[in-house]
Protein backbone atom coordinates (compact mmCIF):
# COMPACT_ATOMS: atom_id res chain seq x y z
CA UNK A 1 0.00 0.00 0.00
CA UNK A 2 1.23 3.25 -0.53
CA UNK A 3 0.03 6.15 1.32
CA UNK A 4 0.87 9.99 0.57
CA UNK A 5 0.69 12.13 3.82
CA UNK A 6 1.22 15.49 4.68
CA UNK A 7 2.70 17.68 7.96
CA UNK A 8 2.64 21.31 8.07
CA UNK A 9 1.75 21.08 4.78
CA UNK A 10 -1.11 20.77 2.00
CA UNK A 11 -1.03 17.33 -0.15
CA UNK A 12 -1.06 19.45 -3.75
CA UNK A 13 -4.26 19.54 -5.68
CA UNK A 14 -2.41 17.50 -9.00
CA UNK A 15 -1.00 14.78 -6.51
CA UNK A 16 -4.41 13.71 -4.99
CA UNK A 17 -6.07 14.36 -8.95
CA UNK A 18 -3.17 11.22 -9.65
CA UNK A 19 -3.46 9.36 -6.78
CA UNK A 20 -3.82 6.00 -8.36
CA UNK A 21 -1.69 6.77 -11.53
CA UNK A 22 1.32 7.85 -9.31
CA UNK A 23 0.66 4.57 -6.67
CA UNK A 24 0.42 2.34 -10.23
CA UNK A 25 3.86 3.98 -11.62
CA UNK A 26 5.67 3.88 -8.27
CA UNK A 27 4.40 -0.50 -8.20
CA UNK A 28 6.01 -0.88 -11.62
CA UNK A 29 8.93 0.64 -10.94
CA UNK A 30 9.69 -1.23 -7.78
CA UNK A 31 8.64 -4.17 -10.25
CA UNK A 32 11.48 -3.70 -12.49
CA UNK A 33 13.58 -3.70 -9.55
CA UNK A 34 12.62 -7.05 -8.60
CA UNK A 35 10.40 -5.76 -5.58
CA UNK A 36 6.64 -5.29 -4.66
CA UNK A 37 5.31 -2.68 -2.64
CA UNK A 38 4.27 -4.07 1.02
CA UNK A 39 4.12 -0.48 3.25
CA UNK A 40 4.81 2.80 1.80
CA UNK A 41 4.51 5.82 3.06
CA UNK A 42 5.27 9.20 1.61
CA UNK A 43 5.40 12.34 4.14
CA UNK A 44 5.09 15.74 2.56
CA UNK A 45 6.30 18.56 4.46
CA UNK A 46 8.06 21.74 4.93
CA UNK A 47 11.76 22.79 4.71
CA UNK A 48 11.51 23.07 8.94
CA UNK A 49 10.22 19.36 9.58
CA UNK A 50 12.80 18.08 7.24
CA UNK A 51 15.48 19.65 9.31
CA UNK A 52 13.34 18.40 12.39
CA UNK A 53 14.11 15.02 11.36
CA UNK A 54 16.73 15.26 9.62
CA UNK A 55 18.58 16.92 13.14
CA UNK A 56 16.59 14.12 15.46
CA UNK A 57 17.01 10.98 13.18
CA UNK A 58 20.53 11.44 11.24
CA UNK A 59 22.82 13.96 13.06
CA UNK A 60 22.17 16.30 10.25
CA UNK A 61 22.12 20.15 10.43
CA UNK A 62 20.92 20.99 7.05
CA UNK A 63 18.00 20.96 4.55
CA UNK A 64 17.52 18.57 2.23
CA UNK A 65 14.59 17.05 -0.18
CA UNK A 66 14.12 13.66 0.83
CA UNK A 67 15.05 11.26 3.66
CA UNK A 68 14.44 7.56 3.68
CA UNK A 69 13.47 5.71 6.12
CA UNK A 70 14.13 1.87 4.76
CA UNK A 71 12.08 -1.19 6.47
CA UNK A 72 12.40 -2.91 3.23
CA UNK A 73 12.34 -6.77 3.62
CA UNK A 74 14.10 -9.09 1.16
CA UNK A 75 11.70 -8.56 -1.81
CA UNK A 76 8.83 -6.06 0.13
CA UNK A 77 9.37 -2.42 -0.59
CA UNK A 78 8.54 -0.49 2.90
CA UNK A 79 9.19 2.65 4.07
CA UNK A 80 8.70 6.24 5.30
CA UNK A 81 10.15 8.66 2.80
CA UNK A 82 10.11 12.45 3.81
CA UNK A 83 9.79 14.96 1.46
CA UNK A 84 10.12 18.80 1.55
CA UNK A 85 7.63 20.42 -0.83
CA UNK A 86 9.80 23.79 -0.39
CA UNK A 87 13.03 22.17 -1.41
CA UNK A 88 11.60 20.36 -4.46
CA UNK A 89 10.48 23.80 -5.80
CA UNK A 90 13.64 25.77 -5.61
CA UNK A 91 14.97 22.54 -6.93
CA UNK A 92 12.66 22.70 -9.39
CA UNK A 93 13.28 26.20 -10.31
CA UNK A 94 16.74 26.20 -10.00
CA UNK A 95 17.18 23.13 -12.90
CA UNK A 96 13.94 24.90 -14.82
CA UNK A 97 11.64 21.84 -14.48
CA UNK A 98 7.88 21.59 -13.39
CA UNK A 99 6.73 21.22 -9.66
CA UNK A 100 5.53 18.16 -10.56
CA UNK A 101 8.23 16.48 -12.49
CA UNK A 102 10.91 17.48 -9.79
CA UNK A 103 8.10 16.06 -7.54
CA UNK A 104 7.80 12.79 -9.18
CA UNK A 105 11.58 12.32 -9.74
CA UNK A 106 12.03 12.53 -5.82
CA UNK A 107 9.04 10.13 -5.20
CA UNK A 108 11.07 7.53 -7.48
CA UNK A 109 14.18 9.13 -5.72
CA UNK A 110 13.20 7.98 -2.05
CA UNK A 111 11.75 4.42 -3.74
CA UNK A 112 14.95 3.83 -5.49
CA UNK A 113 16.89 4.16 -2.10
CA UNK A 114 14.49 0.82 -1.15
CA UNK A 115 15.39 -0.70 -3.40
CA UNK A 116 19.70 -0.44 -2.67
CA UNK A 117 20.46 2.69 -4.87
CA UNK A 118 23.06 4.75 -3.06
CA UNK A 119 23.78 8.54 -4.06
CA UNK A 120 26.90 8.89 -2.20
CA UNK A 121 29.29 9.25 -5.02
CA UNK A 122 29.72 10.64 -8.27
CA UNK A 123 29.14 7.05 -9.84
CA UNK A 124 26.31 5.59 -8.06
CA UNK A 125 24.64 9.80 -8.02
CA UNK A 126 25.10 9.43 -11.66
CA UNK A 127 23.40 5.72 -12.06
CA UNK A 128 20.64 7.30 -9.35
CA UNK A 129 19.87 9.99 -11.82
CA UNK A 130 19.48 8.09 -14.77
CA UNK A 131 17.30 5.55 -13.33
CA UNK A 132 15.17 8.15 -12.11
CA UNK A 133 15.50 9.37 -15.94
CA UNK A 134 13.97 5.86 -17.43
CA UNK A 135 11.34 5.75 -14.32
CA UNK A 136 10.19 9.69 -14.99
CA UNK A 137 9.65 8.15 -18.66
CA UNK A 138 7.34 5.55 -17.96
CA UNK A 139 5.18 8.11 -16.70
CA UNK A 140 2.48 9.31 -18.88
CA UNK A 141 -0.45 11.19 -16.67
CA UNK A 142 1.10 14.14 -16.28
CA UNK A 143 3.11 16.74 -19.19
CA UNK A 144 6.59 16.95 -16.81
Amino acid sequence: MIRFTSENIDIPSWLTEHRMELTTWLQSVAADYGFRVGNLTYILCDDERILEVNRQFLGHDYYTDVITFDYTTPSCLNGDIFISLDTVKSNAQEVGATIQKELCRILVHGLLHLTGQGDKTPETKAEMTRKEDLALNKLHILTI
